[in-house]
């Protein structure tokens, strides 16, 4: 007998024998089909997100309500690549009771009305978002102790009218130093300004303009915006500092931005305290919001040419015509002057770009 005889024998005994056969230990996760649907989380809660702290968001849901309560969360997967800002409306899903030891999820934001954004610096492109949902800007600035900085505030109201924010102004330590002549600096604007006396701030009437609005504070640091936030909000607890004799500058108290509840004799309203900044980047800023901010010289612009710049040596501008041709009032020329030192900001950020 040859050899191809035993292997026709060995043919005949597998031959009752195929792969089937085989005992595999199932896998459910290999063996479920890969879907990009999500889940709808129709159960989910919806909270205001107050703070962040190494990837836990604290939460509050039902608010306003009997149920109201804080919880502590994290982010889906799904949401890694969007930034959940304090201010958010979240969606949250899990154990939302809010009891020690309990963590729930957030799986979606509610379409945002606001966003205040900065960039690192003029030429950079990459915003970062302070808070979402504010419909009002107060800026705190010192009147000595450190200087104002009148360009520092004007990038803050480029970014407050770009992001359709209301801007306020706050002027501290005035018994330090007169301000007068520095609150000139924004006449033509549409900005209320508190100033304090005696080195008293006007408590009552700043706490008067937050109820009902969600209002983030922005000052330079040492101008004594936690203090102001501490008296609004006594149980607030944020750290104070003071300013620096030999550089001027203040020092750094406040290193998150968390939202605080103001409760007003005629209601309440929400205080987001950001740390101190000394910069404020605009490379993110659309011009043409600053301009929508001034509605009646937008009107008298629709007749500029295309690509107007709005400034003091645009060509043809209806704007400069309008002024030299005495059709605007005497608060119409100082707004035209406001519009016009804010663009002009907004220009010389346009001219630190590279490749200029």
């Amino acid at each position: 007998m040859s050899w191809l005889d035993d292997t026709d024998d060995l043919d005949d005994d597998f031959e009752d024998y195929d792969e089937s056969s085989i005992r595999t230990r199932p896998n459910p996760k290999a063996n479920r089909p890969r879907t990009k649907r999500r889940p709808a989380h129709e159960d989910a809660e919806i909270g205001r997100v107050l703070g962040v702290d190494r990837g836990r968001y604290s939460v509050l849901v039902g608010e306003g309500t009997p149920d109201e309560r804080m919880i502590t969360t994290t982010r889906a997967r799904e949401l890694r690549r969007m930034p959940i800002v304090t201010g958010d409306q979240a969606r949250v899903v899990g154990d939302t009771s809010g009891d020690e030891g309990t963590l729930a999820r957030i799986v979606g934001i509610v379409e945002r009305t606001s966003l205040l954004r900065r960039s690192a610096d003029d030429t950079d492109q990459v915003e970062r978002v302070i808070v979402a949902n504010a419909d009002q800007m107060l800026v705190v600035v010192a009147a000595a102790d450190p200087e104002p900085r009148a360009r520092l505030v004007d990038r803050y109201l480029v970014a407050a009218l770009d992001a359709g924010i209301r801007p306020l102004l706050v002027v501290t330590k005035t018994d330090i130093a007169d301000p007068t002549e520095f609150l000139t600096h924004f006449d033509g604007l549409d900005l209320r300004v508190f100033t304090s006396a005696q080195n008293e701030m006007p408590v009552d009437e700043i706490g008067a303009a937050l109820i009902d609005h969600s209002t983030v504070f922005v000052g330079h640091s040492g101008v004594g915006k936690s203090t102001l936030v501490n008296a609004l909000v006594p149980t607030a607890g944020r750290a104070t500092g003071h300013v620096n004799q030999v550089t001027g500058r203040g020092r750094h108290t406040s290193s998150s931005t968390v939202s605080l509840r103001y409760q007003g004799a005629e209601g309440t309203g929400w205080v987001i305290d950001t740390p101190g900044v000394r910069s404020f980047g605009l490379g993110h800023v659309d011009p043409t919001n600053i301009l929508a901010a001034f509605t009646e010289l937008a009107e008298i612009a629709q007749d500029c040419p295309r690509g107007c710049t709005h400034l003091a040596d645009a060509p043809d501008c209806a704007l400069i015509e309008a002024a030299d041709r005495g059709e605007l009032s005497e608060t119409g020329r100082a707004r035209l002057d406001s519009l016009q030192r804010l663009l002009q900001t907004f220009a010389d950020k346009a001219e630190q770009a590279p490749g200029r």
